[in-house]
């Protein structure tokens, strides 16, 4: 009779080595063979399609982010005097400066558009359901220290943009009630952006970096206790419905990462204006306020929803609510089914609310004038509503389809 497989099950690892160096520092600390049993062995359901490779792109695009922000992090000099200059000159006189640079530009967008998709993955296959919620706060955890650490590099090169970005935000903490100021003045470091804010935010910026290395540890960790959700949102019933991870999925994530160092590639090498902000080139001019002030393209929804509300306060709150109503996600959605192929209702829904995050987007880049703050205040609107009212009444009123007998039966075999 066929045993039924639990999520996160694992072969037995096998016997170290008794001879080799490998077998005597296994036999001593059993490294390899944890390895092995993790990351060769570790059953994994067959059915997953390619939203699964961003999880291994964002793990290689974090180790180049390391590397290339380590090297960057010797030649800066985080005062508001030398920033800009010190920028400069790894651009013009540090051999191979410009490239480490462009890497660490483009490696920081992409990441934070990867992580979007992986959030994305998450929201439409139930990923945040049981017995994974731990792994969804983890991953939640993430964003928002990624949002952090992407926020404070951005101020550090000093230029128009870094300034009037950082004089932004911190203008929105000033706005809350009672405590606005003193906050306000903590993240200053005093009554204006000077040398303070800055240093503190190249301390924050490089800590939080190997912080996230931390938590990503965590969030594969609970990845292998809880196993790992697949498109169909059911779980693994016998060993037909699991492959183990090597050579099904690491040939899979090698092809998925190749394609991405593509479009790294491109952007890198041929459209690197595309994501790049050309008044970021002039040095901090506190007396000269731009044209036109806007975060880089990941930042433009939540800024979107800073303007489509008239209070200060009442916009950081909306920009705040919206990622902290994803942490209550899985208690708003209490559907026995996972993922959105058999949910209709949830599937329109989820539409609709990429649909409204996309406008938001729009919305901060044209700042919210004229009919653009009608349209972000009704996108703002169905953002809120997809979480606090149509999820929890979807579970009880929507009619699902019906799920398949096992991952394997679903793909022609018994």
């Amino acid at each position: 009779m066929t045993q039924p497989i639990t999520p996160g099950h694992k072969p037995a690892p096998p016997a170290p080595e008794s001879t080799g160096l490998s077998g005597w520092i296994d036999q001593r600390l059993p490294i390899i063979s944890a390895f092995k049993t993790e990351y060769i062995h570790f059953r994994m359901p067959r059915n997953l399609n390619g939203l699964w490779n961003f999880g291994a792109i964002l793990t290689i695009v974090l180790l180049l982010m390391l590397a290339t922000g380590t090297f960057l992090a010797m030649h800066y000099t985080p005062t508001t005097a030398e920033a800009f200059l010190s920028v400069e000159a790894i651009d013009r006189q540090l051999a191979g400066g410009w490239l480490l640079r462009a890497m660490h530009m483009v490696g920081a967008n992409l990441f934070l558009a990867a992580l979007y998709v992986h959030l994305f993955r998450g929201l439409y296959y139930g990923s945040y359901k049981a017995p994974r919620e731990l792994l969804w706060l983890t991953g939640l955890l993430l964003l928002v220290m990624v949002m952090a650490t992407a926020f404070a590099g951005y101020i550090l090169p000093w230029g128009q943009m870094s300034y009037w970005g950082a004089d932004v935000i911190s203008k929105a903490v000033g706005a809350v009630p009672v405590i606005g100021g003193t906050l306000e003045h903590i993240l200053a470091g005093g009554e204006y952006l000077g040398d303070i804010f800055l240093h503190r935010f190249f301390v924050l910026h490089f800590i939080l970096a190997f912080l996230v290395v931390g938590v990503v540890g965590l969030h594969v960790a609970t990845v292998h206790v809880s196993g790992s959700n697949n498109p169909l949102g059911i779980e693994p019933k016998t060993p037909k419905d699991t492959v183990p991870f090597h050579p099904y999925f690491t040939s899979k994530d090698l092809f998925g990462l190749v394609l991405f160092a593509l479009v790294f590639a491109l952007l890198l090498f041929f459209w690197p204006g595309l994501l790049m902000e050309p008044d970021n080139y002039a040095p901090a001019d506190p007396m000269h306020t731009p044209a036109d002030i806007e975060p880089e393209w990941y930042f433009l929804p939540f800024y979107g929803m800073l303007q489509s509300i008239p209070s200060k306060f009442g916009g950081l709150l909306a920009a705040a609510g919206s990622l902290l109503v994803l942490f209550a996600l899985p208690w708003l959605d209490r559907s026995p089914v996972r993922s959105a192929r058999f949910r209709p209702l949830c599937r329109i829904g989820l539409i609709g609310l990429v649909v409204s995050f996309v406008l938001l987007g729009l919305v901060g880049e044209h700042h919210a004038a004229g009919g653009w703050m009608l349209l972000g205040r009704a996108a703002l609107l169905y953002y809120y509503c997809y979480f606090l009212v149509l999820l929890p009444l979807a579970s009880r009123i929507e009619k699902t389809r019906p799920l398949p007998a096992s991952i394997a039966a679903a793909q022609g075999e018994g």
